[in-house]
Protein backbone atom coordinates (compact mmCIF):
# COMPACT_ATOMS: atom_id res chain seq x y z
CA UNK A 1 0.00 0.00 0.00
CA UNK A 2 1.38 3.46 -0.75
CA UNK A 3 0.53 6.58 0.59
CA UNK A 4 1.24 10.34 -0.50
CA UNK A 5 1.54 12.64 1.78
CA UNK A 6 1.31 15.88 0.79
CA UNK A 7 2.25 19.10 3.14
CA UNK A 8 1.38 22.85 1.70
CA UNK A 9 3.13 26.43 2.06
CA UNK A 10 4.77 27.20 5.37
CA UNK A 11 4.66 23.94 6.85
CA UNK A 12 8.68 23.68 6.36
CA UNK A 13 8.82 26.90 9.04
CA UNK A 14 7.55 24.51 11.94
CA UNK A 15 8.69 25.28 14.86
CA UNK A 16 10.15 28.80 13.95
CA UNK A 17 6.16 29.81 12.34
CA UNK A 18 3.39 30.54 15.24
CA UNK A 19 5.02 28.44 17.89
CA UNK A 20 1.99 28.88 20.43
CA UNK A 21 -0.62 27.83 17.06
CA UNK A 22 1.66 25.11 15.32
CA UNK A 23 4.01 23.97 18.00
CA UNK A 24 8.30 24.27 18.51
CA UNK A 25 8.85 21.04 16.50
CA UNK A 26 10.14 21.09 13.39
CA UNK A 27 9.52 20.25 9.83
CA UNK A 28 12.31 17.39 10.15
CA UNK A 29 10.65 16.37 13.24
CA UNK A 30 7.34 15.61 11.36
CA UNK A 31 9.26 14.03 8.43
CA UNK A 32 10.59 11.39 10.97
CA UNK A 33 7.30 11.12 12.81
CA UNK A 34 5.15 10.14 10.16
CA UNK A 35 8.11 7.77 8.84
CA UNK A 36 7.82 6.30 11.79
CA UNK A 37 3.85 6.03 11.43
CA UNK A 38 4.41 4.75 8.50
CA UNK A 39 6.39 2.22 9.16
CA UNK A 40 4.08 1.14 12.49
CA UNK A 41 1.24 0.82 9.88
CA UNK A 42 3.16 -1.50 7.38
CA UNK A 43 2.69 1.45 4.41
CA UNK A 44 4.80 2.74 1.94
CA UNK A 45 4.84 7.08 1.89
CA UNK A 46 6.26 9.52 0.04
CA UNK A 47 6.04 13.02 1.68
CA UNK A 48 6.07 16.32 -0.72
CA UNK A 49 6.31 19.63 0.43
CA UNK A 50 6.21 22.66 -1.35
CA UNK A 51 5.32 26.06 -0.87
CA UNK A 52 3.96 26.10 -4.69
CA UNK A 53 0.24 25.53 -5.65
CA UNK A 54 1.16 23.77 -8.79
CA UNK A 55 3.81 21.84 -7.92
CA UNK A 56 0.58 20.22 -4.77
CA UNK A 57 -1.08 19.98 -7.87
CA UNK A 58 1.57 18.27 -10.02
CA UNK A 59 2.25 16.00 -7.11
CA UNK A 60 -2.02 14.86 -6.89
CA UNK A 61 -1.77 14.28 -10.59
CA UNK A 62 1.46 12.23 -10.78
CA UNK A 63 0.05 9.97 -8.04
CA UNK A 64 -3.11 8.90 -10.43
CA UNK A 65 -1.59 4.76 -10.91
CA UNK A 66 0.98 5.08 -8.33
CA UNK A 67 -0.34 5.47 -5.14
CA UNK A 68 -3.30 3.89 -3.29
CA UNK A 69 -4.83 7.27 -1.34
CA UNK A 70 -3.11 10.84 -0.03
CA UNK A 71 -3.06 12.49 3.09
CA UNK A 72 -3.22 16.19 2.72
CA UNK A 73 -2.16 19.30 4.64
CA UNK A 74 -2.78 21.90 2.59
CA UNK A 75 -2.36 24.86 5.25
CA UNK A 76 -3.14 28.08 3.80
CA UNK A 77 -4.30 26.35 0.18
CA UNK A 78 -7.09 24.87 2.55
CA UNK A 79 -8.98 28.62 2.14
CA UNK A 80 -8.23 29.43 -1.12
CA UNK A 81 -7.61 26.37 -3.67
CA UNK A 82 -10.07 25.14 -6.25
CA UNK A 83 -6.96 23.69 -7.83
CA UNK A 84 -6.06 21.50 -5.28
CA UNK A 85 -9.75 20.53 -5.13
CA UNK A 86 -9.89 19.93 -8.52
CA UNK A 87 -6.71 17.71 -9.04
CA UNK A 88 -7.89 15.33 -5.86
CA UNK A 89 -11.16 15.19 -7.74
CA UNK A 90 -9.48 14.11 -10.85
CA UNK A 91 -7.27 11.64 -9.74
CA UNK A 92 -10.41 10.08 -7.52
CA UNK A 93 -8.16 8.85 -4.70
CA UNK A 94 -8.95 8.53 -1.59
CA UNK A 95 -8.01 11.33 0.25
CA UNK A 96 -7.46 13.01 3.95
CA UNK A 97 -7.05 16.02 5.29
CA UNK A 98 -5.05 17.22 8.06
CA UNK A 99 -4.61 20.16 10.01
CA UNK A 100 -2.06 20.69 13.12
CA UNK A 101 -4.21 23.31 14.81
CA UNK A 102 -7.97 23.11 14.78
CA UNK A 103 -8.93 25.37 11.82
CA UNK A 104 -12.67 25.75 13.25
CA UNK A 105 -12.13 27.51 16.06
CA UNK A 106 -9.74 30.12 14.11
CA UNK A 107 -10.69 33.16 11.56
CA UNK A 108 -13.91 32.81 10.08
CA UNK A 109 -11.74 32.90 6.47
CA UNK A 110 -10.16 29.67 7.58
CA UNK A 111 -13.91 28.29 8.22
CA UNK A 112 -13.74 26.89 4.56
CA UNK A 113 -12.01 24.14 3.16
CA UNK A 114 -11.74 23.46 -0.68
CA UNK A 115 -9.57 20.32 -0.86
CA UNK A 116 -11.44 19.03 2.13
CA UNK A 117 -14.37 18.65 -0.04
CA UNK A 118 -12.77 15.75 -1.86
CA UNK A 119 -11.53 14.28 1.50
CA UNK A 120 -13.40 11.26 3.33
CA UNK A 121 -12.49 12.89 6.81
CA UNK A 122 -10.01 15.54 8.39
CA UNK A 123 -8.46 15.66 11.32
CA UNK A 124 -7.46 18.74 12.80
CA UNK A 125 -5.89 20.45 16.52
CA UNK A 126 -3.94 17.22 17.24
CA UNK A 127 -0.61 18.67 15.90
CA UNK A 128 1.37 15.35 14.73
CA UNK A 129 -0.97 13.17 15.95
CA UNK A 130 -3.42 13.85 13.04
CA UNK A 131 -0.77 12.49 10.47
CA UNK A 132 -0.85 9.46 12.85
CA UNK A 133 -4.81 9.25 12.62
CA UNK A 134 -5.02 9.78 8.96
CA UNK A 135 -2.93 6.86 7.68
CA UNK A 136 -4.62 4.91 10.20
CA UNK A 137 -7.92 5.35 8.87
CA UNK A 138 -6.87 5.65 5.22
CA UNK A 139 -5.03 2.30 5.68
CA UNK A 140 -8.33 0.94 7.34
CA UNK A 141 -10.48 2.42 4.71
CA UNK A 142 -7.90 0.60 1.25
CA UNK A 143 -7.96 -2.59 2.92
CA UNK A 144 -11.93 -2.55 3.42
CA UNK A 145 -11.94 -1.28 -0.40
CA UNK A 146 -10.12 -4.31 -1.39
CA UNK A 147 -12.10 -6.63 0.07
Amino acid sequence: MKILVLNGPNLNLLGLREPDIYGRQTYSDLERFVESCAKEEGVEIKLFQSNHEGALVDEIQAAYGNFDGIVINPAAYTHTSVAILDALKAVSLPAVEVHLSDVSKREAFRQISYPGMACLKTYMGLGFEGYRQALRFLKAYLEGAKR
